[in-house]
């Protein structure tokens, strides 16, 4: 569905060369990027600020010509064919609109459905579809101006579904919502993903978006791709492990040792001690535990995405 080649962007910048000159200087923002994207997949594209995620949406969308490389979406190439990609995927970008301003948010879907050609059975069964998932009936009569930052989001997603694309690029798509609101979005495009009938690329800074969304995670900086596989294998590659922390009935003895888990803390309040988990699973261990002391209380604790992505960024900043 998707087919990256050695991508690369590069753009001139200009930065000083003494007090009163400036000189030009190539910066490549996306630097051989090689990528392939199977149709129904859900990846996760993340980096930090700057890394080239950006860039490569706009490549892919057709927005940007790329200085090298061979790039194609849908079987197409995006830039001298963008219109008619254009009728093959659907784009979200969480800090534009591609909705009327001072126009009713249903409006809007009525003038997408002209603008794509949609025939009219096919646009009313994906609006249907789409109003239940997201709830939006009781603001389908309300100006897009006058709506909240989670109900636009709810229909920027259901405007970027009605003429049914093959690939949804979604460019943070959860910024700036409530708790509520990032749900309703993350459980409509779980929901879309299970399916397997569209393709989904999502970048974001938040990782439990991620998490809940793609089995797929790539991560570039630096404009390279620096890591390309499941969540797992990024826990596996930088050994994060999950935590088994209890409440005891009292200490633990003096030299305890818990087959399976390393004590990492103990803490006297309610005679807490958190242990890190071997591979091997959690219920050897606990079984362990629960043998040998009065447990009051216990739970497993996964192991923060984000730290171990932070690791991986410290890691590809380093000389």
């Amino acid at each position: 569905m998707i087919q990256m080649r050695e991508l690369r962007k590069d753009f001139t910048v200009r930065v000083k060369a003494g007090r009163f000159r400036r000189k030009k200087r190539t910066v490549a923002a996306v630097d051989g990027v090689s990528l392939t994207i199977e149709p129904g997949e859900m990846v996760g594209y993340i980096g930090p600020n700057g890394a080239g995620k950006s860039t490569t949406l706009k490549m892919l969308t057709g927005v940007l010509t790329p200085s090298s490389g061979e790039v194609s979406v849908c079987g197409l190439t995006p830039v001298p064919q963008r219109t008619r990609l254009a009728l093959r995927i659907g784009v979200v970008f969480g800090q534009r609109s591609q909705l009327w301003w001072d126009l009713p948010l249903g409006e809007s879907f009525r003038l997408l459905r002209h603008i794509y050609r949609v025939p009219a059975a096919d646009h009313e069964a994906r609006l249907r579809r789409c109003r239940s998932l997201l709830d939006m009936d009781e603001f389908l009569d309300t100006p897009v101006r006058q709506l909240s930052l989670g109900q636009r989001m709810r229909g920027e997603l259901t405007a970027a579904l009605l003429h049914g694309p093959e690939v949804l690029f979604l460019d943070e798509p959860t910024i700036g919502l409530d708790v509520v609101s990032k749900q309703a979005v993350r459980s409509f495009l779980a929901e879309l993903g299970a399916t397997g009938d569209v393709t989904l690329v999502l970048t974001t800074h938040d990782l439990a978006d991620i998490e809940r969304l793609c089995e797929r995670l790539v991560v570039i900086d630096h404009g390279r791709v620096v890591h390309d596989g499941t969540i797992e294998a990024l826990h596996a590659r930088y050994s994060s492990r999950r935590s088994l922390v209890v409440d005891l009935e009292r200490p633990l003895p003096e030299g305890f040792e818990l087959p399976g888990a390393t004590l990492v803390a103990v803490t006297a309040e309610r005679h807490r001690a958190t242990f890190a988990l071997e591979s091997t699973g959690a219920g050897a261990a606990v079984a362990g535990l629960v043998a040998a002391v009065p447990v009051r209380d216990l739970s497993l604790v996964e192991p923060d995405i984000e730290d171990v992505v932070a690791k991986l960024y410290r890691t590809t900043d380093a000389p």
